[in-house]
């Protein structure tokens, strides 16, 4: 090869071989990280899409579920409402044979469409009495819900048992029932 040829070969290559680097440091990487940051986009936008799907397809479902809660949340009045809770849990005490021994409501206003009534009540009984009367409070349609469950022995055999549990009865201010 020629020196003039070899010259001319070498700056042709050393040009290819800057403009691969340009390339791939400078266009090739920030375009793969870009079509990443898209595709991920697009899985997002596909799961929000899934998403809703499902919300449309449960929409009588849900609606439904809202219209119970609404017809069987208490009354906006507080001493109404924890008189109807009252009546309610000594429904479920006289029904499962459980005996209430104490019982400590306490309002709480968590926001300006609704307020709960945080109530914790103890029981004693045996373990029937006792599961009759969970089974009874989270099946009723009072708009309530069990935030905790304790269970504990008051003998050896485990015959009486006491029960200690945390309810919220949900009371709605806007919509009270119609």
């Amino acid at each position: 090869m020629k020196i003039k040829n070899r010259q001319e070969f070498l700056v042709v290559l050393t040009i290819a071989a800057v403009a691969l680097f340009a390339g791939v440091n400078f266009v090739f990487t920030p375009l793969e990280g870009w079509w990443a940051g898209r595709q991920q986009q697009i899985k997002h936008l596909r799961d929000q899409i899934k998403e809703g799907n499902t919300l449309i397809a449960r929409e009588k479902l849900d609606r439904g579920h809202w219209a119970d809660m609404e017809s069987n949340a208490l009354p906006a009045n507080m001493s109404q409402a924890e008189q109807q809770f009252l009546n309610a849990l000594d429904g479920w005490s006289r029904d499962s044979g459980a005996q209430i021994t104490s019982i400590m409501p306490q309002w709480k206003v968590d926001s300006t469409n609704y307020m709960t009534l945080n109530c914790r009540v103890e029981s004693d009984g045996d373990l029937s009495a006792l599961s009759r009367f969970v089974y009874d409070i989270e099946k009723g349609p009072l708009a309530v819900r069990l935030d905790s469950v304790e269970l504990s022995a008051r003998d050896n055999n485990g015959q009486q048992m006491t029960l200690g549990v945390e309810i919220n009865g949900l009371a709605l201010l806007q919509n009270d029932k119609k």
